[in-house]
């Protein structure tokens, strides 16, 4: 079993935190304030190759393996972890149309995807599915060659300011339940699609999000992604990856809030003495970094185990969701009260960590959803299958 990096990991990893430095985190702020949503920034991270980063090379993409993906989020995430975490949405709903789009998918949508000139919307929750996904009610109606889509969906990220909405809609009776769901590609500004207001949210500001209404909107039946009836089996697909992109998200929050706090408890001196002599915050630090550490290597032993197809990855995902977006907020969090009053003014980035930190508890599956994935297999298989 080898920790090491290889070479070329390394090579991404340096990449990617170089550019989180030079081109993510000094607008991170404004772009929190503004709500400000840079494309400009995406469209150079998807030059660097990260808006594909794991779609395949014959259609544009660097085909790296989950692995090597999150290694390169977490290092986008110390610059601005809500634009990150929009990054990895679109490389899962990219993957998503690259992988199980037909011809006309990947002539019109995957290489301007793939090149960050188009984005990408993950359009599955509704405001009356959401941990019971399989229960969404936006339909897919069979017209000729074509379908109409009429429904909602809800909490879209991009959603307003993407070009492509990848899709999960009912094609099957309504009591069909997870196998009547099919999948799609939807130009996000075909005609009877329409837009809700921006929400105002506690974080993840770089990054609009909206509700969807469709009235009638007619896809071709070759923008649909895979079979019909397969939509609820691609969508688990994409968040087994998806989870792990938005842990490693987390994990570049932490990391960023740690550096910050190392940094700042040598500068700041109380009673004659700078306070990273005292013991009790000497203790809290390395509890930051041990549980950090531990959070890591959970992700990346779960990107592992969905590189190589293992029977419990989807377990190992969500167990790495669950701690690792726990942790993360949990280490931005101590990191906020190490700064004391500083910490939580707008001029540091502490608040801001903490803030778009706390939404990964929820997306993706919730962290509670994760916890019953976990479970449920325990409860099948025992739970040394799984952890031996």
């Amino acid at each position: 079993m080898d920790f090491e990096l290889s070479e070329e990991q390394r090579a991404f990893q340096d990449a990617a935190r170089a550019f989180a430095a030079g081109e993510m985190a000094p607008q991170a702020a404004r772009w929190d304030e503004d709500k400000h949503f840079p494309r400009e920034t995406i469209a150079a991270a998807g030059e660097l190759g990260f808006c594909g980063l794991y779609c395949p090379e014959e259609l544009g993409g660097l085909g790296l393996s989950r692995l090597d993906a999150a290694l390169i989020l977490e290092e986008l995430a110390t610059g601005c972890t809500s634009t990150a975490a929009f990054i990895s949405i679109h490389n899962m709903a990219t993957w998503m149309a690259c992988t199980w789009g037909g011809d006309a998918v990947r002539a019109d949508f995957c290489g301007a995807l793939i090149r960050g000139e188009k984005l990408a919307s993950y359009c599955l929750t509704e405001p009356n599915a959401g941990s019971d996904a399989a229960s969404l009610s936006t339909r897919a109606e069979r017209d000729g060659d074509h379908y109409r889509i009429s429904g909602g969906k809800a909490f879209i990220s991009g959603a307003g300011s993407t070009e492509v909405l990848v899709l999960m809609a009912r094609t099957g009776a309504a009591d069909a339940g997870a196998r009547g769901i099919s999948a799609f590609a939807v130009p996000a500004d075909a005609p009877g699609i329409s837009y809700g207001k921006n929400e105002i949210k506690l974080g993840w500001n770089s990054q609009p999000t909206r509700a969807i209404a469709f009235d009638g909107v007619q896809v071709p039946e070759a923008y649909r992604l895979g079979a019909e009836g397969e939509g609820f089996k691609i969508a688990m697909r994409g968040l087994d990856g998806g989870r792990i992109n938005i842990a490693a998200c987390s994990l570049g929050a932490a990391q960023a809030a740690l550096d910050h706090s190392q940094v700042y408890v040598r500068e700041r001196r109380q009673f004659g003495q700078p306070i990273a002599n005292f013991q009790a915050l000497q203790f809290k630090l390395a509890d930051m970094a041990t549980e950090l550490v531990a959070a890591r290597q959970m992700v990346r032993l779960a990107a592992s185990k969905l590189d190589r197809d293992d029977a419990d990855k989807a377990v190992y995902c969500a167990m790495a969701k669950r701690f690792a977006t726990d942790i993360g907020f949990r280490v931005c969090n101590e990191a906020l009260q190490l700064h004391g009053g500083y910490g939580y003014l707008r001029e540091y980035p502490l608040e801001r960590l903490l803030r778009d930190a706390r939404v990964h508890q929820i997306l993706e599956g919730t962290n509670e959803i994760m916890r019953v994935i976990v479970a449920r297999r325990i409860l099948e298989t025992g739970a040394t299958e799984i952890i031996r």
